[in-house]
């Protein structure tokens, strides 16, 4: 695991709590040092601040994604939604908000990794154009791969698992992340919104992933 924090105190105690969890910890001053010590000794998970000096979170998680799936959970000392917001756009998987107490950390990095690396059915599903191989992690649109992340991929899959079937927020935020975010909606919103940017024909106006108003979303074969 990796540890990206400028903020000294944080970065120790942080890094302490998780090694005494039972991580191998490695951590970075800076984003560029993140970057190289990443390169260096690729992590199972990152945990990366959104304020850093240099390259900021976003930057760097945005580096990342170029050529990795690995999971990323951003840390975020703002009080409102945009860090979150700008962090998943970039492929983030997760967010925590500062302060945070460190049995939270460990149980979102858990949570994170569970998520990464459970196994999920074997079976290929198919939904109008698109067809979802869970087994190997791959989403096609017309025979094309899509270019998902995993927390967008587990999305996709969720829907397609029950197309028609519409879920409210809150069974996406227990089945997709799996923990309970306290009512923040606006994650499972902002992953829908990047995920339509790549399956739909036009983001714009939906046809697959659709918005039922006051209820959730649902995936339509149509």
């Amino acid at each position: 695991m990796l540890i990206v924090e400028d903020d000294a105190s944080i970065r120790e105690v942080t890094a302490l709590g998780l090694r005494r969890a039972g991580f191998r910890v490695d951590t970075a001053v800076d984003g560029r040092s993140g970057l190289t010590t990443w390169r260096a000794r690729p992590a199972d998970l990152i945990v990366l601040d959104v304020m850093l000096p240099g390259l900021d979170g976003f930057e760097v998680c945005r580096e990342i994604r170029r050529t990795s799936r690995v999971p990323i959970l951003m840390l975020t000392a703002r009080t409102d939604t945009i860090d979150v917001v700008v962090g998943l756009e970039c492929g983030a998987d997760d967010y925590l908000r500062k302060p945070f107490d460190l049995p939270e950390l460990v149980a979102r990095v858990r949570s994170v990794l569970r998520r990464a690396t459970d196994p999920p059915a074997p079976t290929t599903i198919e939904v109008g154009a698109l067809e979802i191989d869970p087994a190997s992690f791959v989403a096609r649109k017309h025979g094309r791969d899509l270019a998902l992340t995993a927390t967008e991929f587990r999305l996709l899959l969720e829907l397609a698992r029950r197309p028609g079937q519409v879920f409210t927020r809150e069974l996406l935020l227990e089945r997709v992340w799996q923990h309970d975010f306290l009512g923040d909606s606006r994650l499972v919103d902002v992953a829908v919104q990047r995920l339509r940017a790549k399956v739909e024909d036009d983001p714009a106006h939906p046809r697959l992933i659709r918005t039922v108003r006051g209820v959730g979303y649902k995936l339509s074969p149509a």
